[in-house]
């Protein structure tokens, strides 16, 4: 809370409801609070090659960044961005974080993972 105690009151929200999903979907997760980047990290372990997602927070909004994102899955056709290997999906809520899809493509990053 302290991290995002900067960002203004509709991030903070959306991020800490995307937080909770995340921990529901990954209760083992390790939390990485990343101030300079940015971002929260979550994943086996500590290391970059551990991460499966990402909460990417700026004053403007939220975004959850999944590692390896361009592999799965993606019906709903959330995923974004032009990395050839990581997506993102942008949230601008925080009834955004419980759009159909989301908890699915965390459950699919984490499966791919443990893998």
């Amino acid at each position: 809370e302290a991290f995002l105690a900067n960002y203004p009151a509709h991030v903070q929200e959306t991020a800490l409801g995307l937080r909770g999903l995340i921990l529901s979907v990954m209760p083992a997760a390790v939390e990485m609070v990343d101030p300079p980047g940015k971002c929260i990290g979550y994943g086996v372990g500590t290391g970059y090659k551990d991460l499966i997602c990402t909460i990417i927070v700026s004053k403007a909004g939220v975004k959850l960044g999944i590692v390896g994102g361009a592999d799965l899955p993606d019906p709903k056709h959330l995923l974004e961005g032009a990395g050839k290997k990581h997506k993102y999906v942008v949230m601008n809520s925080a009834a955004d974080v419980k759009k159909a899809g989301v908890e699915e493509l965390l459950k699919a990053g984490a499966a791919k993972k443990a893998r």
